[in-house]
């Protein structure tokens, strides 16, 4: 980890990180990494299993995540209600960290669930933490660090992360032949135990020099009631907004996503081939997520603020969308069928078909541009947005997105729709994205300087 600070040091500068700050970026940078390294590393596992299922069979896999979430939800509002920061966050990672240790049992004892539970269940869990382990991440952040060093820190935080997500896909690749599936539970318990003491060590570094640290509210419980996150998303004009943004976001998701599993299902016949595939997704979608955050991100909100990120990455993913749809000749490629032709179809050098290309493009930098933009904005807010309402749209928004998004592509499907009239779609949603979110961060910022509340 020693090097990684001083590539950060190098690539930002002096100006970048004020020399009180250094310690916390630190920590928060180790504590991104351990959250998303924990993730990547089970979820090339939860890919080959959706892959051995065909994406039409998905829409049952996300509404069971749609339930999960509908209970966990006012839950974690309830928690949020009625204890402080200090409480509520170890909380959830001590959660996470015993389902990990509970699911080796079902992957080493023959016969406690059939293969179709089993992966049923652990596709939904895996959906799951990565809803809320990553938002209790961002919430915990807006809640000890100002807009203006947000701004700044974000891009190298968001780093972390990234770095994180390189290293979940190398470690599944290099241990699940010789360790075994079961095991490589334990190797994410252990990195999400690691993110539980980082978070531990910036609690009280924010109690001591954060921003936040002369008022005792931020450390205290946020009061109100369980249901008070899906209340903010239909009752505030800036958490509808956010759902909506969610819910645009989340269409291009669902069909890059959903048109890969079929491509992942059509070419690849053993579990070890679509696994293996996966991680090489999302080891290039890191990748280029790396890249976006090191160069263009930075810039952007530090110079100019989340507009104009918002808007470049809806400009590049509607071009890649584009690109898909024009390259992809329909009669060649139809989704129902599971048949993809090849030459043209593939790209030349790295024999990936369109399909993944558009959602390595769409997917790298929802998360390198669009993600820190956004969670910037969560710093101009009440504070009970950052825990409620956020989570509101990080998980039942999200999910619920998933299942109506899921259920329009099969609907298209059956009237004979093909890869390429999906990227057409998916060109619009960015596009209606794109524009939103300029709106909404350019209000917010200017509500912001006048001293206004959103």
């Amino acid at each position: 980890m020693s090097s990684i600070p001083t590539g950060i040091t190098t690539g930002i500068g002096p100006k970048r990180v004020h020399g009180g700050e250094w310690r916390a970026v630190g920590w928060s940078f180790a504590y991104f990494f351990c959250v998303l390294s924990a993730y990547y590393v089970m979820r090339p596992v939860r890919e080959q299993l959706a892959a051995a299922v065909g994406s039409t069979q998905l829409w049952w896999f996300w509404i069971a995540t749609l339930v999960a979430t509908l209970v966990l939800t006012p839950l974690f509002g309830w928690m949020v209600s009625r204890w402080p920061r200090r409480v509520v966050v170890p909380l959830v990672y001590g959660f996470f960290i015993a389902c990990l240790l509970g699911f080796i049992p079902l992957f080493t004892a023959h016969g406690l669930l059939s293969p179709k539970a089993l992966g049923m269940l652990f596709f939904v869990w895996v959906s799951v933490f990565n809803l809320f382990v990553v938002s209790v991440f961002w919430s915990f952040m807006s809640d000890i660090w100002s807009d203006e060093q947000a701004r700044r820190l974000y891009p190298i935080i968001g780093l972390g992360g990234t770095v994180g997500a390189i290293a979940g896909p190398v470690l599944t690749r290099a241990l699940v032949g010789s360790i075994g599936v079961a095991n490589l539970l334990i190797v994410s318990a252990l990195l999400l135990g690691l993110a539980l003491l980082c978070v531990l060590v910036l609690g009280r570094w924010a109690r001591e020099h954060g921003v936040h640290r002369h008022r005792q509210e931020y450390e205290a419980a946020i009061g109100g009631g369980m249901f008070d996150g899906l209340k903010q998303v239909f009752a505030t004009p800036f958490m509808r907004t956010m759902a909506i943004l969610m819910v645009l976001g989340d269409a291009i998701g669902t069909i890059a996503y959903m048109l890969v599993t079929d491509y992942s299902g059509a070419t690849f016949h053993d579990a070890v081939s679509r696994t293996r595939f996966a991680a090489d997704v999302d080891l290039a979608t890191n990748i280029i997520q790396v890249v976006a955050q090191l160069t263009i991100t930075r810039w952007l909100l530090v110079r100019h603020g989340a507009a104009p990120v918002l808007a470049v990455r809806a400009i590049v993913g509607i071009l890649a969308c584009v690109g898909m749809a024009v390259a992809l000749d329909p009669d060649a490629v139809v989704i129902g069928q599971l048949s993809l032709s090849v030459g043209p179809v593939h790209l030349a050098l790295s024999g990936l078909p369109w399909v993944a290309l558009m959602l390595i493009l769409t997917r790298s930098l929802a998360y390198g541009m669009d993600q820190p933009a956004r969670e910037t904005l969560f710093t101009l807010v009440p504070r009970g947005m950052r825990y409620k309402g956020k989570n509101a749209v990080d998980t039942a928004v999200w999910r619920a997105g998933d299942v109506v998004c899921a259920l329009g592509v099969n609907g298209l499907r059956a009237i004979g729709a093909t890869a390429g009239v999906f990227g057409w779609i998916g060109a619009a949603a960015l596009a209606a994205s794109g524009s939103l979110g300029w709106w909404l961060a350019r209000k917010l910022e200017r509500a912001s300087a006048a001293g206004e509340v959103y």
